[in-house]
């Protein structure tokens, strides 16, 4: 009987996908909060405080 041993590390792809996420969550919110038109604006204006997030 053998015994296999399983060690979880953070691998270069796993890194590069967190960073990609990051960048287009961080790429998405600088989009929706500095839109020119009202609608976008508004609804993100509206998301922040249902979320709780302070913005005024």
């Amino acid at each position: 009987m053998t015994t296999a041993t399983h060690t979880a590390t953070l691998t270069d792809t796993s890194l590069r996908s967190i960073l990609t996420v990051a960048f287009f969550g961080v790429a998405l919110l600088f989009a929706a909060s500095m839109a020119g038109s009202e609608t976008i604006h508004n609804a993100a204006h509206d998301v922040r405080h249902a979320a709780g997030f302070p913005c005024h």
